[in-house]
C-alpha cells in the first residue's frame, strides 16, 4: 500500500520576517535547517524510497537535509514545478499577520485559485502515479494544502489563515 508523507519546508527567511514568500526563492534560516534535521530524524523510520520536492530553495534545502539524515541519495530527489508555492503576485514580500485571509483572485499578478487547484491536482496525480511505495513530499503551505485537498477531494477555498497553517519541518502521513 502506498504511503505519502508531507513535510512543509523548514522556516525560511520570509517566514521569520512574517512576509508572503510565494515564488520568492528565499533560503532556510538556522532554525529552518534545524527543523529539517529534526524532520529527517523523524523520517528515518518511514522507509522512504522516493523524495519529491518543490525546486524552490527553502524546499530543496529541506529535502537535501532530510535526504542526508535518512541516507537517501541527493541526486535521486525528484524536483517538480508542480509543487512550487503559489505565486502571490503583488503580495509577495508583503507582511503577513496570520489572520488575514486574502482572495488572491483579486491580487495583481497572483496565481488564481483555479490555476492553483489545477496544478495541485496534477501534482497529486503525479505523486499517486509514482512507482514507489513510501514517498516523502517536501513542499509549501498553500500548495501543500491544495495538494492535500486534491488527494482527499475536499471542497472549498484553500485557506491561508493561521488556524490552517501547516507547521514547518514535521513529517505528516497523508495517505
Amino acid at each position: 500500500m502506498k504511503k505519502l508523507y508531507f513535510v512543509r519546508h523548514g522556516e525560511s527567511e520570509a517566514n521569520a520576517k512574517r512576509l508572503f514568500a510565494g515564488r520568492w526563492d528565499v533560503p532556510l534560516t538556522e532554525t529552518g535547517r534545524s527543523q529539517a534535521n529534526q524532520a529527517g530524524k523523524e523520517a528515518k523510520s518511514l522507509d522512504i524510497d522516493l523524495i519529491v520536492s518543490s525546486p524552490l530553495k527553502r524546499a530543496s534545502q529541506t529535502a537535501e537535509i532530510i535526504a542526508s539524515e535518512i541516507g537517501y541519495p541527493k541526486d535521486k530527489i525528484v524536483y517538480s514545478d508542480l509543487f512550487m508555492e503559489r505565486d502571490y503576485g503583488s503580495m509577495q514580500g508583503q507582511p503577513w499577520d496570520g489572520a488575514n485571509v486574502i482572495n488572491f483572485d483579486t491580487v495583481l499578478g497572483a496565481e488564481k485559485e483555479r490555476a492553483l487547484l489545477k496544478r495541485a491536482t496534477e501534482g497529486a496525480d503525479f505523486l499517486k502515479n509514482m512507482p514507489k511505495d513510501n514517498i516523502l513530499f517536501i513542499g509549501h503551505g498553500t500548495n501543500g494544502r491544495a495538494v492535500l485537498r486534491s488527494l482527499t477531494k475536499q471542497e472549498g477555498e484553500v485557506e491561508l489563515s493561521i488556524e490552517n497553517e501547516i507547521p514547518n519541518g514535521h513529517p505528516v502521513r497523508w495517505i
